[in-house]
């Protein structure tokens, strides 16, 4: 670990100091390691692995497990060596917890999510079922339910209860993309809302009281269904915020545009969920639209719609990599939202990631991860108190297989730098799925999202859950990548004049294991002492001020 290292020699002399320390302090940033990197589950059959296009990798950890709710499977491995403990099908884990699908019928269920809440210990998980007869006969959509279920205990393997619910009882639309989102007020589902000839017609939401689902038994019935709202005024696509610190409740987060047509698009939409917590009598505030750099979404000219087509290095097919919605979960941390999507830079797909303010919505920070040689795509962002921040995604390229991949930021003061793309899992051919085949053309379905979260026993720890081409003669092989990634913040030292003494700062603010000393010389025979005064907190920052004396003085924060 580097030791951050200033001087203080004189006041007279702290301008030149300061141009010196510029030279020497440590670079912001965290150092990364992998911890356990396993393959989850794989492509083909229908007890052992998931049959289905695209699987929709979902997982999230917990005190002692990471899992992976996926189409097609629930399974659930030890955080100790990735072994797998529990392995069954997203329709026997509907069963286990009292919810059945007509699968004499022909329905299926779709679009898992799920959600461990460390404050209280649950997790709960979502998806929707889909009339998959109707749609292969006619290509009609069926008016559907929204699943979700809760666990007894903090153990995935022990008992669930769930219920199922009419999407929409007025207008019988189907329910698409749906997202789930937790804080301690409440539990929220938002579904992507097409009338039975596939049109898009608006976003629903629905808000539980949290307290009714912790119960025992759980309480369904208390919910508040918004109905089906407007594009124009909510956004599109909605993600529900998840937060357990209690900066941010009932808020809600979407992009103003996916990418409908080729134009660029600058807002996201944000609105939030009042009396959560009262049984059926949440309300919605007004929409407030928060103004970000443009982002755009390029035509495919192998679709009939926008979308983003990621580059494999057969070059003879692109993945279908979606648009710009916010396809994984956004988090609420210390009063910040942490928000990320695709955008198109320098004809690549690129990532667009956003700090904004939870509570006046400004922007915060917002950048552009890109990549000269691969297209990001499917991102999925999570971050700690000490102002880490972790994004997975896949990658690929003219001259590289879709590959799992993360890229780590740490937040300095309130700058966040992020550092290069972390190779988690190489890809091992070009992608063409089954159901490109079926079709005849290109694309092949990607994604359609990825998850990343901070472990609730040691925030440093971050898990995500990515996808690759994982069978080199078969090219219509995914397999999913659970990894987990150790993260330790470099503290960044700094110092500035104040009246007649100097303020000394570092940040972030929260690390731990490191104490600021003080000497009156520097080399071998320097005497070092910890500096008595407490350092005061702002943000993400620390500070202490300090009397010179007169006197030259140094001072570091050293690693204990």
């Amino acid at each position: 670990m580097a030791v951050s290292k200033h001087v203080v020699p004189s006041l007279a002399s702290i301008l030149t100091v300061l141009l010196f320390l510029v030279a020497v302090g440590s670079p912001a940033g965290a150092v990364v390691q992998i911890g356990q990197n396993f393959t989850g589950t794989t492509y083909g059959g229908y007890t052992t692995n998931s049959a289905a296009i695209p699987p929709d990798p979902n997982g999230a950890v917990g005190p002692n497990h990471f899992v992976e709710f996926i189409n097609g499977m629930f399974c659930v491995y030890t955080k100790t060596n990735g072994h797998r403990v529990e392995r069954i099908t997203d329709l026997d884990f509907w069963a286990n917890a009292g919810v059945g699908v007509d699968v004499a019928d022909l329905w299926d269920v779709s679009d898992p999510r799920i959600i461990y809440d460390s404050t209280a210990q649950r997790w709960f998980a979502s998806q929707v079922d889909v009339d998959e007869l109707s749609e292969a006969l006619d290509g009609t959509l069926t008016a559907n339910h929204f699943l979700l279920a809760v666990s007894e205990t903090a153990d995935p393997t022990g008992p669930w209860n769930g219920v199922s619910f009419d999407a929409d009882p007025v207008n019988s639309y189907f329910a698409d993309f749906p997202t789930l989102g937790v804080d301690s007020q409440g539990v929220y589902l938002s579904g992507d809302m097409f009338d039975a000839n596939n049109n898009p017609v608006g976003p629903s939401l629905v808000s539980f009281p949290k307290a009714d689902l912790l119960a025992n038994p759980p309480i369904f019935d208390n919910r508040t269904e918004f109905g089906v709202m407007s594009y124009s005024d909510r956004g599109q696509v909605l993600q529900p915020v998840t937060c357990w610190d209690g900066s941010s409740s009932g808020t809600v987060l979407a992009t103003g545009d996916i990418g409908t047509d080729t134009s660029p698009h600058s807002n996201l939409v944000s609105f939030a969920v009042q009396n959560a917590a009262a049984p059926g009598a949440a309300t919605l505030t007004p929409s407030t639209r928060i103004t970000v750099s443009p982002y755009v979404v390029p035509f495919d000219p192998d679709v009939s719609a926008p979308m983003f087509a990621a580059l494999q290095p057969d070059s003879t097919t692109a993945l279908a990599a979606n648009d710009a919605r916010l396809s994984a979960k956004v988090y609420a941390v210390g009063g910040i939202l942490y928000a990320v999507h695709n955008t198109e830079w320098n004809g690549r797909i690129a990532i667009r990631w956003h700090r904004i303010n939870a509570t006046n919505l400004v922007v915060l920070e917002s950048g552009t991860i890109t990549d000269p040689n691969l297209d990001l795509f499917f991102p999925s962002i999570a971050a700690n108190t000490n102002g880490t921040v972790v994004i997975g995604c896949n990658g690929s390229g003219l001259a590289t297989f879709v590959s799992c991949y993360a890229i780590v930021g740490q937040m300095t003061g309130h700058t966040t730098t992020f550092g290069n793309l972390i190779l988690l899992q190489s890809g091992v051919v070009s992608y063409h799925g089954d159901d490109e085949l079926l079709n005849g053309t290109p694309p092949s379905r990607w994604g359609d999202y990825s998850a990343t979260s901070v472990d609730p026993s040691d925030p440093s720890r971050f898990w995500t859950i990515q996808m690759y081409p994982s069978d080199p003669v078969n090219s219509d092989v995914w397999s999913t990548q659970i990894t987990e990634l150790l993260t330790t913040p470099i503290a960044q030292l700094a110092i500035a004049p104040a009246g007649t003494n100097v303020l000394i700062s570092w940040s972030p603010a929260f690390v731990t294991g490191y104490q600021l000393q003080s000497s009156s010389a520097l080399g071998p025979a320097a005497s070092w002492s910890g500096v008595p005064q407490p350092p005061s907190v702002s943000g993400n920052q620390a500070s202490v001020l300090m009397s010179i004396f007169g006197k030259q003085q140094f001072f570091r924060l050293q690693k204990l």
